[in-house]
């Protein structure tokens, strides 16, 4: 057969395979071309005597015209075909003995479908049917688009007819990746290449005229056969269509044009030039394919000689490009490579299971082993696919009809708690509706009874007989809440009972049956039986990195790939230019798999190159190659057939979704497995390379460690540096085998390879002369971690691609358009060593552990030394310590707490060490479910050890499960697969719990977020949307949509500036006012909180920083209240949710411990990134807003906490009770605040409540990290307790006993959160890993652990908090920081009105023209003071204009020091002098520093009365120095010679009343006296300066005195100190009496006695500790 290769852009096919026979009757290129320039000559020839036809009508044809169009052949032909005559002979015969009339629609179907039927037969196809695909049309394409087939009866041509006058149909091209956005660029896709145009216009083959076609002529016989094919169910799918295609086409000119933004049909005759040789050399190098441009069809006329060529091809099909479907768009540096080729429709597709070569198939079977290839195992991620069937196991396991597990309903929460002070009988009002009752049921109960008991008592008023009701069908429901009351609980034990309780409100409930009660959450029996697809429901959900590469996607690609290479094999005189198409669509693919180029891709492109460029002679041959093939091309396109598709699947199922739908691939032979205990190969693997990176570094490395229990196992690797390397992208290649010198057979099953990308800068040694200049050292890019052993227990075997997360610069592209996104993707290849059979960790058999009762008992003091690590902290150990507890952990068994510590100890967790460590774990006592969740840390990677210890978890009910929800989301992280016990356990309880399955969402919405673990998370949260059913589904779409609108309202608000702000407001809500009248939505904050609509008159914003919404949403249940709700953007909540949840379990610990501190829960979720929802507390307002009223300065005043409180509880018994909700609130604030290191605290971010309850709000600030204000820390008090507070809690000026009431309150709390403190610290050490920006390390939970003095005993923490609270009561830093706070939110910019005070210790403003100039002023003195504490104040001579006595005012330190911090908020660019330095080495209230610190105050009042006149003479300066009322006081300078006259007075004997509270303890040889509290003393004149001396009787030498620091000015002092006598024995202390004895300090005569009390040790019982109040008497003073 002859052929002929052309330069003009045609493609001759192939009608045979390129074997043995073709050496005869080849035409060389030369001879070709000499040919083609003849028959050129002779057709333009004949043109010029031939004149244009128009388009609109045709010719008559001549009889030889019609002759030669029956026979398909002209007589101008210049090459003959003997071979195809003899074919068309065959094909005329075959058509002539059909019997149209007898055929049915059926049986024509059949025989158009037959491949063999009419494969050659040309001439016989209507003009009607032209470019038409009667089968059906390819997936993805466009309709009516050429048939896919490579050979068939339906492929489209022309008989060539000379006066043909029907004009060339032109088809638009698709355009190549239509859905992709770089296919619309009209600029160049590379920098510094000249712009081209779109399209590369083919070069005429004559001189600009119309082209006539032929008029195909039509026998009656064939008439009738199109008649019957127009009637078949294929034409009339596809046909119409295509006619009008056609017709609207013949009108249009055959000039190149733009692609439309929808791809039409590709007509046969529309075609890409392909024949890279004919552009310019920079297009050729990097310019896509689909920027070669698309050629109108020309055909010419029939003296063409090449005409002849073009109908003997019986598929010419052009590629077209390949839908991206299922892929919306793709990132900028994966267009870099350009698109894809045009695809084909005559593919040789490998089958999936054999090995990839070119083999002539049907466009359908073609389509389906390319879907084969793609869905086989191979291509999937076997992980999931297991996970996905055990989610369908343990869904039937909870059926849809137990009403049980699948209510429909919400229930409340119950938070267990003992009766406060023993009283179970505390009685509550409660109310009922009942649907029959106009009017609802009111009655009282204990807060102790049953509900089941309420509803009995509300049956009671609708029923007459209860026998025949059945009680158990009804329940209790919440008004205004969808959530109903648990029966078998108590009414009190209930959260909204509780609160109820707290806010003094009455308790509203709802009677229903449970055939009324809504259950618009159950599951359905379709939910039984859906399948389970873990991406079908994510498309609401915001992720970091949404996988858009699809199975569709690439089977596109890969079609368009067969396409090229078919095109390739097929023109063996052009490969040479055709297999660069092939090279840039391997390319193209490439560039959508995150630009992974494998080894065998590379190789396999090189050997193609090299096959290509091999002599002609070589590439035929008689005899196949030993591979099958029969030439080096088709064996090099076979083996990078084979890497492409090994590539995709790889790429399949290390990152894409599973598909449901498998192919059925025929069984393999199993692989054989071997043990690794057994193995002696050391682990080692190859480093490949880093895929899609640009050059930003000089050089890079790898850091690979292996890690167990969050430790290295062996000594980190480093791999070599060096720099990017390019082939068809960037990518960093080491192909450097790493070793550890580590038997396979000692790795653990949970190790986990980590790898750690490190970049070294770019040294710019031209930036500085200085040759020592420090260089810049590595910077870390990012790291993953992958199990060496799979789901299977398979050691890694194979190549991996692992997701590596780094900042964006490092990226090849810029990624502007992510800007919410700081995290990008790139990949890392590692290649493991694939050995014969499988490598297979199988574990010992578990040891057996001996009896306790068996064991040889222990030293006592090395029993003591156990005991005392048992109960340390794990953090705390030592080495040594450790090999002890591993040492003795039989013995420890006693101690079941101490299991996380022993475990913690064992020195090894290889396989010789697992059976000791899971015997000792299976015999241990069980763990309480707080305790175990310590076990769920990164320190415990064992499966073993965690699986047990969710065991243990499983005993806690669903709503202590709530509580600790966020870290067991958090410990998914760190299991090494996807399927495991914890996340069964939480799948089983949210499908028994609607709360649980509610939170367990938004977390999850939210841990999705995290780069390195979001693909975990995001399949977790697939597998809970496909459990929790349709409906739940539905209403977390809602309330995600409902967040969405949310957000973008709140930005937008944000962003507008202050003028616009109410009017975006405005508009936003209306678009949210429309979602609510859809239907109504339960909120991120509850399911039990549903809404309806808008408020909009309630609704505005807040003005702070991030400009949150205030929203009021209007209750979808009439009976309830509406809800106030803040929604926030700009400040990430997930900090602020697990300090409000770190609070609400104390609360929990308190209530459960019988202490209610009405502590104020409200919650919070976060609903995205830097987005969230927060609770409002309703009738409450900050402490700024209340202090304000009383001017700028009202953060220095006592009395305005007070007032407000007594203006919204004006009767006495409504402010007693407000003000103990504020004692046992505030003191709880105190405790919570100081443990979790709450910092940032200002008077915004604390609020009060109308009944007295304190709370806190915006924990942004927290373990520790204060708000710095320049170098200061602004939180310099252990907590907030000021002044105004404390008069709350005195009721008044005066100290009472309600103060120690506070500190008794504030001890116990705290000694009852340090006997938790193991749980607090094991939560947070959960959260480390969650990216919260103040907890990411050890050293912010020290912070913790030394807040909690968790080793001290309870005495000493009394002590201790005890000096805290002095220390945050005396700090004026507290009050100062609320001042500036003020001024800011204030926006104070000069001095307030005189009326307004501006310095704490002056009531008024005074100003130079009121006081007169000052001329100079000076520190004269100092003097020693008690107010009521030791202190020193300093006297100022102060001289004016026009006085000739100077004036002495009194000041100290601290206002000195107000009088400089406000100077400097005035005059920020004034340069004040220097003030003193507060902070001290030792005392500060002694005499030496009071010298040091006169002269540093003189210097500094000296050189501030000579700064300028704007600052000596504002009126702050004058304020500071006008006399006041202290000043004129006979205590004042004058009184300083008078002070040593007054005669000292001596102990008086008269009324003594009091009662003074004691501690008494003995432990280890010592006698422990706690001075707790003094009440109700009496003495003549002032009130007393108390302190308590003690002495042990007999004591003739006074050397058992002991006494306690002076308590000043109060007549109920608090002391909390501790006086202990060592080295007594108890029978020692038997015979003694201790002495009491309380005093009064005075420091003008002599201490006066103020009563005592004498004890005999006898009556004690030293073994444990008295706590009692003694009434004081006047013992006789020793």
């Amino acid at each position: 057969m002859a052929q002929i290769s052309s330069g003009n852009g045609f493609k001759p096919d192939m009608s045979s395979s390129l074997g043995a026979g073709q050496s005869k009757g080849i035409v060389g290129k030369e001879e070709a071309l000499r040919m083609e320039a003849e028959a050129l000559a002779k057709l333009q020839k004949e043109k010029r005597h031939t004149l244009p036809a128009s388009s609109s009508a045709a010719k008559p044809l001549s009889s030889e015209t019609q002759r030669a169009s029956s026979t398909g052949r002209l007589e101008k032909d210049l090459i003959v075909f003997p071979e195809a005559d003899a074919k068309k002979r065959a094909e005329n015969d075959k058509f002539r003995d059909i019997d149209v009339d007898k055929l049915t629609t059926e049986e024509l179907e059949k025989l158009l479908l037959d491949d063999s039927f009419g494969a050659n037969s040309k001439a016989a196809r209507p003009s009607s049917l032209l470019g038409c695909n009667l089968s059906a049309s390819f997936p993805g394409s466009q309709p009516f688009n050429t048939a896919p087939f490579h050979c068939g009866p339906w492929t489209p041509s022309l008989g060539s007819h000379t006066g043909s006058a029907l004009s060339t149909p032109t088809h638009q091209q698709a355009p190549v990746f239509s859905s992709t956005p770089f296919s619309k660029a009209s600029e160049p896709l590379f920098l510094g290449l000249q712009a081209q145009p779109r399209f590369v216009a083919f070069p005429p083959l004559q001189p600009p005229a119309p082209i006539i076609f032929q008029q195909p002529a039509v026998t009656p016989e064939m008439a009738k056969l199109f008649d019957k094919i127009a009637s078949t169910s294929e034409y009339l799918k596809n046909g119409k269509s295509a006619s009008a295609d056609l017709e609207s086409a013949s009108t249009k000119s055959i000039a190149p044009k733009h692609p439309a933004a929808e791809a039409p049909s590709i007509s046969r005759f529309e075609w890409l030039d392909l024949d890279p040789l004919s552009k310019r050399k920079a297009d050729c190098d990097e310019t896509p394919v689909a920027a070669l441009g698309r050629v109108t069809a020309e055909v010419v006329p029939a003296g063409d000689p090449w005409d002849a060529v073009l109908l003997d091809d019986s598929d010419r099909g052009a590629a077209s490009s390949p839908p991206t479907q299922g892929r919306s768009q793709l990132s900028a540096r994966r267009a870099s490579a350009g698109t894809a080729v045009t695809r084909s429709h005559s593919v040789n597709i490998p089958a999936a299971s054999v090995q990839p070569g070119p083999s002539k198939q049907v466009g359908s079977a073609k389509m389906l082993e390319k879907c084969n290839a793609l869905l086989c195992l191979e291509a999937q991620n076997e992980e999931v696919l297991a996970f996905c069937e055990d989610i369908a196991a343990l869904r039937s396991k909870f059926p849809h009809d137990d009403l049980v597990t699948n209510p429909g309903y919400v229930l409340s929460p119950v938070i267990p708690q003992r009766d406060m002070n023993g009283d179970s009988s505390i009685g509550v009002k409660v109310s009922i509706e009942i649907s029959d009752s106009q009017e609802p049921v009111t009655f009282t109960c204990d807060v102790s009874s049953p509900v089941e008991l309420l509803i009995m008592q509300a049956l009671c008023w609708a029923h007459d007989d209860l026998n025949q009701v059945d009680i158990g069908s009804y329940l209790l429901k919440i008004c205004g809440q969808e959530a109903v009351l648990q029966n078998k609980h108590s009414l009190g034990s209930h959260e909204y009972v509780q609160n109820c309780r707290k806010w003094e409100t009455e308790i509203k409930l709802q009677l229903l049956s449970q055939s009324t009660i809504r259950k618009d959450l159950a599951r359905t029996v379709e939910d039984d039986t859906s399948s389970i697809a873990l991406e079908k429901y994510l498309h609401l959900v915001e992720r970091p990195f949404k996988e858009t590469v699809t199975r569709q996607c690439l089977i596109d690609y890969l079609e368009g790939f067969h396409n090229q290479v078919n095109i390739c094999l097929e023109n063996e005189g052009t490969q040479y230019k055709t297999i660069e198409n092939v090279i840039q669509i391997v390319k193209n693919i490439c560039c959508v798999l995150d630009e992974v180029e494998t080894m065998a891709i590379t190789e396999a492109v090189k050997k193609v190159k090299r096959s290509v460029n091999l002599p002609r002679k070589l590439m035929t041959f008689t005899v196949l190659l030993p591979t099958g093939h029969t030439n080096p091309v088709e064996e090099s396109l076979a083996g990078l057939n084979t890497a492409v598709y090994d590539l995709v699947k790889l790429y399949l199922r290390s990152f894409c979704p599973t598909s449901l739908r498998q192919a059925e691939t025929p069984p393999t032979e199993r692989r054989g497995s071997k043990e690794a205990s057994g193995t002696t190969d050391h682990l080692q693997f190859t480093l490949f390379a880093v895929h899609g990176i640009t050059n930003i570094y000089e050089k890079y490395y790898l850091m690979c460690a292996l890690i167990h229990n969050g430790r290295n196992l062996f000594k980190p690797v480093q791999s070599k540096k060096v720099g990017t390397y390019k082939s068809f992208f960037y990518h960093i290649k080491w192909d450097e085998l790493i070793h550890f010198p580590i038997s396979v057979a000692l790795l653990p099953l949970e190790s986990m390879l980590s790898l750690a990308l490190y970049g070294i800068p770019n040294q710019n040694v031209s930036s500085s002369p200085d040759s020592n200049k420090q260089r810049k050292g590595p910077e870390l890019l990012g790291k993953v971690a992958m199990p060496l052993f799979d789901f299977k227990r398979v050691l890694a075997h194979g190549t991996k691609l692992l997701s590596l997360w780094t900042s964006s610069p490092v990226m090849s592209n810029s990624t502007a358009g992510r800007r919410r996104n700081p995290m990008e993707r790139i990949i890392l290849q590692v290649d493991f060593p694939s050995p014969a059979v499988d490598v297979l960790y199988v574990g010992p058999q578990t040891a057996s552990c001996p009896d306790p009762q068996s064991l040889e008992a222990l030293d006592p003091d090395l029993n003591r030394r156990v005991e005392k690590l048992c109960r340390c902290f794990l953090s705390r150990l030592t080495r040594a310590d450790r090999q002890l507890l591993w040492d003795k952990r039989h013995h420890c068994r006693m101690y079941k707490q101490s299991l996380p510590k022993v475990l913690a100890s064992a020195p090894s967790w290889d396989w010789g060490s697992m059976a000791e460590i899971h015997g000792l774990l299976h015999h241990w006592l069980p763990l309480s479910p707080v305790s175990a969740l310590e076990l769920l840390d990164a320190k415990f990677a064992d499966t073993e050890v965690r699986s047990v210890a969710v065991s243990w978890i499983e005993g806690s009910s669903d709503d202590e499960l709530l509580d600790y929800l966020p870290q067991l989301v958090q410990a998914l992280k760190f299991e090494c697969h996807l399927k495991n016990a914890l996340v069964m356990f939480l799948f089983s309880r949210a499908l028994e719990n609607i709360n649980i399955a509610h939170y367990l969402y938004w977390l999850l919405r939210d841990a999705v977020q995290d780069p390195c673990f979001g693909a975990r998370y995001e399949n977790v949260l697939g597998a809970l949307l496909c459990l929790c059913g349709a409906k739940l589904r539905s209403e977390l779409d809602k309330q995600a949509h409902l967040t969405q609108l949310l957000g973008t309202l709140a930005e937008k608000v944000r962003q507008a500036n202050g003028s616009t702000r109410q009017a975006v407001l405005q508009e936003g809500l209306g678009v949210v006012q429309s979602f609510f009248q859809k239907s109504s939505c339960r909120l991120p904050l509850s399911p039990s909180l549903v809404a309806k609509g808008l408020n909009v008159k309630a609704c505005s914003f807040f003005n702070s920083n991030a400009v949150p919404l205030k929203l009021a949403l209007v209750n979808a249940d009439p009976l309830g209240e509406e809800i106030n709700v803040m929604f926030k953007v700009g400040e990430d909540l997930r900090q602020d949710m697990l300090a409000l949840q770190m609070i609400r379990i104390m609360d929990r610990i308190w209530l459960q411990e019988g202490l209610d501190l009405r502590i104020v829960n409200f919650k919070c979720i976060s609903t995205g990134k830097d987005k969230g929802m927060v609770e409002l507390v309703p009738a409450s307002d900050t402490l700024r807003k209340i202090q304000v009223e009383y001017g700028v300065t009202g953060s220095f005043k006592d009395k305005p906490l007070a007032e407000w409180l007594r203006k919204y509880n004006p009767a006495e018994e409504e402010y007693e009770k407000a003000s103990e909700n504020f004692i046992y609130s505030c003191a709880g604030c105190c405790v919570a605040t100081y443990v979790l290191g709450i910092c940032d605290r200002h008077n915004d971010n604390i609020m009060l409540r109308s009944t007295g309850h304190m709370f806190h709000i915006d924990f942004g600030k927290f373990l520790g990290h204060a708000q710095m204000f320049g170098s200061f820390k602004r939180d310099r008090a252990p907590f907030v307790l000021t002044s105004d507070m404390a008069y709350v809690i005195n009721g008044g000026e005066r100290p009472t006993s309600r103060f120690q009431l506070f500190v008794d309150l504030c001890c116990q709390a705290y000694n009852l959160i340090r006997k938790h403190a193991s749980l607090f610290l094991n939560l947070l050490s959960l959260m480390m890993s969650s990216g919260l920006p103040e907890l990411t390390g050890p050293q912010d939970l020290k912070y913790v652990y030394d807040a909690l003095q968790p080793e001290t005993t309870d005495a000493e923490a009394t002590i201790f908090f005890t000096r805290l609270i002095e220390s945050s009561l005396g700090s004026v830093a507290t009050k100062f920081n609320f001042f500036i706070h003020n001024l800011a939110q204030l926006r104070f910019s000069g001095l307030p009105s005189n009326d307004e005070p501006i310095l704490s210790f002056s009531p008024k403003t005074y100003t130079m023209k009121q006081d007169g100039r000052i001329r100079d002023a000076s520190i004269f003195t100092f003097q020693k003071r008690y107010n009521p504490e030791k202190h020193y104040t300093y006297v100022v001579r102060v001289l004016r204009e026009g006085q000739s006595e100077p004036q002495f005012v009194f000041r100290t330190f601290d206002e000195f020091q107000e009088l400089h911090n406000k100077l400097t908020i005035l005059f920020p660019l004034w340069k004040l002098p220097n003030f003193p330095n507060k902070m001290v080495l030792g005392r500060t209230h002694i005499k030496e520093v009071a010298a040091k610190r006169k002269v540093e105050l003189n210097n500094y009042v000296h050189n501030l009365m000579r700064s300028s006149t704007e600052v000596t003479q504002c009126d702050l300066v004058y304020t500071f120095f006008h006399p006041n009322a202290r000043d004129d006081k006979t205590e004042g300078f004058d009184s300083m010679a008078k002070a040593h006259e007054v005669t000292p007075m001596s102990p008086i004997s008269g009324r003594v009343e009091g009662e003074v509270k004691l501690s008494v303890s003995y432990r280890n040889g010592n006698l422990f006296i706690m001075v707790m509290h003094i009440k109700d003393l009496v003495s003549d004149g002032s009130d007393p300066n108390p302190y308590v001396k003690t002495y042990l009787l007999p004591d003739p030498h006074k050397t058992s005195k002991r006494k306690t620091k002076i308590s000043r000015k109060t007549r109920n002092p608090t002391f909390n100190e501790m006086l202990v006598y060592s080295n007594y024995s108890k029978e020692s202390l038997s015979q003694r009496e201790l002495q009491l004895s309380v005093l009064s300090a005075e420091s003008l005569r002599e201490n006066c006695y103020l009563g005592g009390v004498t004890l005999s040790l006898k009556d004690f019982d030293l073994s444990k500790e008295t706590v009692k109040w003694y009434k004081l008497t006047a013992v006789p003073y020793f």
